[in-house]
């Protein structure tokens, strides 16, 4: 979670992160230019400024909930073991909560997390918030085509039903086609999936949007670090001045967001090569 990497930078105090934070919406909010379709993550302890700003702007808000790293899966504070935290919060906000969990943990770690997971689900439909799953796990163990579509499985079956996925770049085709068909199976009225980043370099993002693309229900990307990371370091060293890093931001997003435009639009091509 980019929110531990921002605090072990130099220069970094809860106030420069929470001003950086700030630049960070300012480049999306450039790039919307009022247009739909655009969103940001944002927390609400080092990010509580950017949170209020970002309100009623038509972006589509992610709010984390785990504490960074955590493994087994532990909560913000604000949130609270019980979840009761979700109850202040607006209806706009998405429950964005990332699970490091593989198909081979231990019995006992998965009883964890599941629970916990299951607790966060009833609390955000409680709430009737709309409540979003990431899951990352080639950072728990070894991954093949069948390991993430194992995962989403395994909690549709626990009676869990994100409005949303996040999940991993798979540059395999195979990979997205057997994780797409186990949330479809499941759940025809979910909203859709993000692609996450792993902080890849934009050449392999590439590589990784041509994949998803191909796949209705992967609606775009959130890949914080590959577009912030940079800037986060320069400014928080004190080496680039605000205005400047806004600008190197939204061109790496501007960036972005052209690539997945172009490999959405591929599709239709990509698709009549895979069947010939």
């Amino acid at each position: 979670d980019h929110r531990m990497q921002l605090e072990g930078l130099e220069g970094a105090t809860p106030e420069t992160i929470g001003a950086f934070k700030q630049l960070c919406l300012d480049a999306v909010l450039e790039v919307q230019d009022g247009r739909p379709g655009y969103g940001l993550l944002c927390d609400g302890r080092l990010g509580r400024q950017a949170l209020y700003r970002a309100a009623g702007r038509g972006l589509w808000i992610g709010r984390p909930v785990e504490w960074p790293g955590s493994r087994p899966l532990t909560f913000e504070p604000e949130i609270g073991a019980d979840c009761g935290g979700l109850a202040e919060w607006p209806a706009e906000h998405v429950v964005k909560c990332l699970c490091f969990c593989h198909p081979n943990d231990a019995p006992e770690l998965w009883a964890e997390q599941e629970a916990s997971i299951a607790r966060l689900f009833a609390a955000a439909r409680r709430n009737r918030l709309e409540f979003l799953l990431e899951v990352i796990p080639s950072k728990a163990g070894p991954v093949d085509d069948d390991t993430t579509a194992s995962v989403i499985r395994r909690f549709y079956d626990l009676g869990i039903y994100p409005d949303w996925w996040k999940l991993e770049p798979m540059a395999s085709v195979g990979a997205w086609k057997k994780a797409c068909a186990a949330i479809a199976e499941n759940d025809p009225h979910v909203r859709g999936i993000v692609m996450l980043g792993l902080e890849a370099p934009e050449a392999a993002l590439k590589a990784s949007f041509a994949a998803a693309a191909r796949f209705d229900l992967v609606k775009g990307f959130a890949v914080g670090r590959t577009i912030f990371g940079e800037a986060a370091k320069a400014y928080l060293a004190g080496e680039i001045s605000p205005q400047d890093a806004v600008a190197m931001m939204a061109d790496k997003y501007r960036r972005l967001c052209a690539l997945w435009d172009a490999a959405r639009a591929g599709r239709a091509d990509a698709a009549e090569e895979t069947s010939r």
